[in-house]
């Protein structure tokens, strides 16, 4: 879809738009929420923020390989909150290359303490003579307001202030970009994007929003906002109180079509991605996965067999994988798909059967029917030893089955997260 959907006049013909687009409008209508109101968001975020004179950058400290530098900037969308409306940037630069190098942007997930994953990331990249800039989302960390937690007010129960969150993201990348296509250390052709979690989510909206990003990398992301706010094990206090207050999964695909990802990206873009999901994953459902997937068109695509937090495990692997896709683009080589990366899945959960009774218990899959685990065998570490467990899946998290102990089987039942 493009970028200009969302502007077209009322006096045109609805056969000017799109029928996913004109039908979301008429329910729109329907729900109450104006058609001016839904195109002004939607104008918002497509604009481009005003040209502002940046800061000089200041140098933090010199690494191994790395000459670390900081710069703040103020973001082009006022939220009310002064520490949030100041985006601290972390510049990592190539001692050793040549300017002007590429350079990568780089999001963290929602609820970030730190900064430890995204900053070894730029690291890293430097050693390849690539230049990496983290950039703090909003409400996070330093843009936390006082008296909140980092992340707390990122994602609220209410599709308005989800809507001017998202908007605020994706002005303030714009405008690191800005400030990226201002240096001459950097190569104006060559600069990708790169997000974990709900930072691959925003990294997919700016992709789509910004074509000077020449590629993507997102990592266990998804698009279609409503479904994962409606299905996302992540958000259940928050999905509860949309319920409360009357909303539907329909009625929020309406609400958040301004700054839904899939609403600026197309099949046809040529740009090179990656998309890294999981299996077994239910903060991000795989299924949403796959609709960035279809979106983007033919991503560079890697599954790992494990839930959302198991990616831990092979956490070196993946960051390899994506340095390896920015590497080769960025060099006019070949990127070679490793397609999937073995990763053991991971059980923390609760086990109960007429033996033991209820216990806590850690444990690895040995077995698996398919990838969604509807059968499977594991290994599990309780406070009274190891037992086995073969199971069947019956709902999200809840498996029975037969738990096998040293000297007999008995019934059990297990929930799990993975």
């Amino acid at each position: 879809m493009s970028n200009s959907l969302f502007r077209v006049e009322m006096s045109k013909r609805p056969t000017k738009l799109s029928k996913a687009l004109f039908l979301r409008l008429c329910v729109s209508l329907l729900l109450g929420l104006s058609y001016s109101k839904m195109a002004a968001l939607a104008q918002e975020i497509t604009q481009p923020p005003p040209p502002i004179v940046f800061e000089d950058w200041q140098v933090d400290r010199l690494d191994d390989a790395s000459t670390v530098y900081d710069l703040s900037f103020p973001s082009p969308y006022a939220s009310g909150y002064a520490k949030n409306d100041v985006v601290p940037l972390k510049i990592f630069m190539p001692q050793d290359s040549p300017s002007p190098v590429p350079i990568v942007l780089i999001l963290h997930y929602w609820g970030a303490t730190d900064l430890r994953l995204e900053t070894g990331l730029a690291a890293d990249l430097n050693r390849r003579g690539i230049a990496g800039v983290v950039l703090t989302l909003p409400y996070h960390l330093a843009r936390a307001p006082q008296g909140t937690h980092s992340g707390e007010l990122a994602i609220q129960p209410d599709p308005d202030r989800l809507v001017r969150t998202m908007t605020q993201s994706a002005l303030d990348i714009r405008r690191a970009m800005d400030w990226i296509q201002s240096r001459s250390e950097f190569k104006k052709n060559s600069v990708g994007i790169m997000g974990t979690s709900l930072g691959a989510i925003i990294a997919s909206l700016a992709f789509g929003l910004d074509h000077r990003f020449t590629a993507g990398c997102f990592m266990l992301g998804g698009g279609d906002l409503a479904h994962i706010l409606w299905y996302s094990s992540r958000v259940v206090s928050e999905r509860e109180t949309l319920r409360h207050r009357g909303y539907t999964e329909e009625r929020l695909r309406v609400l958040l079509a301004p700054v839904e990802p899939l609403n600026y990206l197309s099949p046809e873009d040529e740009r090179k991605t990656l998309v890294i999901g999981a299996r077994q994953d239910t903060v991000i459902p795989p299924a949403d996965t796959q609709k960035l997937i279809a979106k983007l068109g033919h991503p560079a695509r890697v599954w790992i067999e494990t839930g959302h937090y198991g990616g831990f495990i092979v956490e070196r692997r993946l960051l390899n994988t994506l340095e390896n896709f920015f590497e080769a683009l960025f060099k006019g080589q070949k990127y070679s798909v490793p397609g999937r990366l073995y990763s053991p899945t991971i059980r923390l959960g609760l086990m109960a059967n007429s033996e033991s009774g209820l216990q806590i218990a850690l444990g690895i899959d040995l077995w698996r029917s398919n990838s969604q685990g509807d059968f499977f065998g594991s290994t599990l570490l309780t406070p009274r030893g190891v037992q086995g467990f073969l199971g069947a899946r019956v709902s999200r998290g809840l498996s029975v089955g037969i738990s096998v102990l040293a000297k007999h089987l008995a019934p059990g039942v297990l929930w799990s997260l993975v």
